[in-house]
């Protein structure tokens, strides 16, 4: 029987996009469907007041990018911690991806603020400071599509730090077996990162936006990075997985 994991999808694409790329949804499926580990997505907007029905059950729930903050206060986003302490209490496997990452770590005790540093975008590289049984393909190091401008600033004080750059410290992290966080985006496709940088291009600069563009010359690894996913949400379950 294959696995069942739930997306929870936290942001409608902008209008230029949606047509040709659908929703962080659909990229996640196309993404895993490149997997050789079987799973099965629903995908529920939360942003549209979507959820699970409360006798559904799932391996995992997934919490996608958005281009809103996760320190927000609009109704959608203070509905989604709610659910999401409620699924953590419970003992079920969260995973967060980008606004995900942060949202859990808020949640959870970190801190999430706009970084210093400004937008991180293009390919980033991470050291990649722990490496668990189920982050196979091992790996040297890790290079990511990224498009933010917030990042965790803190850790929850039980959270591992898995991965680092000097520009993004808290790059990734997981708290036991049950929580685990990627501050890249492993969906995203250099079309759709391109795509991206070519609207927000005025906004960025144009140092900044070359800088990004020159950046996508070098290969990532989101694949392997959702192959590690599918091995989190995999992993057999302790008689008491709720993290302490």
């Amino acid at each position: 029987m294959s696995m069942r994991i739930c997306i929870l999808e936290t942001d409608i694409l902008r209008p230029q996009l949606i047509e040709q790329y659908h929703g962080y949804g659909r990229m996640f499926r196309q993404l895993f469907a490149r997997q050789s580990i079987t799973a099965q997505f629903d995908v529920f907007n939360v942003v549209e007041g979507c959820y699970p029905e409360a006798d559904q059950a799932y391996d995992a729930y997934l919490i996608t990018g958005s281009k809103a903050d996760s320190f927000g206060t609009d109704g959608w986003i203070l509905t989604l911690r709610e659910y999401l302490l409620s699924r953590y209490q419970n003992g079920d496997r969260l995973i967060g991806i980008c606004f995900g990452h942060q949202l859990l770590a808020l949640m959870l005790g970190g801190k999430t603020e706009r970084a210093a540093q400004g937008w991180g975008i293009g390919v980033n590289r991470y050291q990649l400071l722990e490496q668990p049984e189920w982050m196979s393909p091992a790996l040297e190091s890790l290079d990511m599509l990224v498009f933010h401008q917030d990042q965790v600033t803190e850790l929850p004080d039980n959270a591992t730090l898995l991965a680092s750059s000097a520009f993004c410290p808290n790059a990734a992290y997981s708290i036991g077996e049950q929580v685990l966080c990627f501050q890249a985006h492993p969906e995203f496709v250099d079309d759709y990162q391109l795509a991206l940088l070519n609207l927000r291009r005025e906004f960025l600069g144009e140092a900044r936006y070359q800088q990004a563009i020159s950046s996508m010359s070098q290969a990532h690894q989101g694949v392997v990075v959702a192959e590690w996913l599918l091995r989190f949400a995999g992993q057999p379950r302790a008689q008491n997985c709720l993290a302490a």
